[in-house]
This record gives C-alpha cells, structure tokens and sequence, in this order.
C-alpha cells in the first residue's frame, strides 16, 4: 500500500468514524432529553431530534479531523 493510499484511507476511515460516532451520541443523547427522530409525524420532539443528529455528525466529523490533523503533525515533529 503506497503512503498516499494509506493518508486516503485513513481520511475516509476517520471521517466516517467521527461522522456516525457523533450522529449516535447525539441521537442517544436526544432520546435521553425526550426527543425522537423516529416519532410519528414531523413534530416537535422529531424535528429537534434530526436537528440534534445532524449537529452531532458534524460535530463529530470535526473532532476526527482535528484529531487527524493532530496526529500528521505528530508524525511530522518525529526525528
């Protein structure tokens, strides 16, 4: 596996962690509060809930970029 194929991969693997990780949490977390996605209709409580995921996944999706980010220059800073 070439560097620039494992640097992809790792980028795809990673986004995609932190996307579903922070998606799950704050779907946990919205059932937790009361909110369900899942309610019948579009109401309040479901409303708030997508709202709640969709943060979250992008939430998460920064984290795991910073904590990509984090680690390059990690690999950088090594003799």
């Amino acid at each position: 596996m070439t560097q620039e194929t494992r640097k992809l991969l790792l980028e795809g693997v990673s986004d995609a962690v932190g996307f579903v990780g922070g998606a799950l949490a704050a779907f946990w977390l919205g059932r937790l509060l009361g909110f369900d996605i899942f309610a019948e209709g579009y109401g309040n409580s479901a409303i708030i809930g997508i709202v709640m995921v969709g943060i979250g996944g992008g939430l998460g999706l920064q984290i795991a970029r910073r904590w990509r980010r984090a680690q390059v220059k990690k690999e950088s800073d090594e003799p």
